[in-house]
């Protein structure tokens, strides 16, 4: 039942907000992943930045999406967790807690064949300012050396529905897909190679920007 609940949900609502209402305009589309696992990492300025990421893929893909988000936010009542859990397919992670238990539930994600959407700055920024993504996908990226590594850069989300704002308003949005990324061998080991793939992710999302004449980092 809720797989079905999932398809209308996305069929009916998500896919119509985001293609009809904001207007939607995807580069670079034939670089998303046609199956699991991956690692989709995207900047974060909105709470529809998950919506938007998730209707890039077909319907059939649903049950594979799986998004990262904070279990104090999404859990403040019994129906916001079932829907982040259920519709969404959330994987919550406790910001308090420690970091082992965030990479290990997304680990089991990644094994289990599913995409897994992350945003490394963090919580929603300024609304469209960059911020440099935080290391934690780089130790994700070196335990899971042939998972690729896929970033996504939105615009026009942080004016569509800032995280001060509850109202959505119709503002167009980009979306720039890059290549794949994987862990390289030849840079070092541990802190090192992980430092290597953090500044070559880095500079991709620049190049994201770039293209679309938006920002770079703050």
């Amino acid at each position: 039942m809720t797989a079905l609940l999932r398809r209308l949900f996305f069929a009916c609502i998500a896919r119509p907000l985001v293609i009809i209402f904001f207007g939607l305009n995807i580069r670079h589309a034939q670089r998303l992943p046609k199956t699991g696992p991956a690692l989709i990492v995207a900047n974060h300025n909105s709470h529809l930045d998950t919506l938007v990421l998730m209707a890039l893929f077909p319907l059939r893909m649903l049950k594979d999406l799986r998004p990262v988000a904070a279990a104090d936010y999404f859990q403040r009542s019994k129906f916001l967790a079932w829907f982040s859990r259920h519709i969404i397919g959330v994987i919550f992670i406790d910001r308090e807690g420690t970091s082992r238990a965030t990479f290990t539930a997304i680990g089991e994600a990644l094994e289990a064949g599913q995409l897994v959407i992350v945003y490394p700055e963090g919580s929603r920024g300024e609304p469209e300012t960059l911020a440099e993504f935080k290391s934690g996908v780089s130790y994700l990226a070196q335990k899971h050396p042939d998972v690729p590594v896929i970033p996504i850069f939105l615009h026009g989300l942080g004016k569509a529905l800032p995280k001060t704002d509850w109202l959505p308003v119709p503002f167009f949005i980009d979306v720039f897909v890059g290549e794949s990324h994987y862990i390289d061998p030849e840079t070092g080991r541990g802190k090192a190679q992980r430092h290597a793939f953090m500044q070559t992710l880095n500079e991709s999302m620049q190049a994201l920007a770039s293209e679309g004449h938006f920002p770079a980092w703050e």
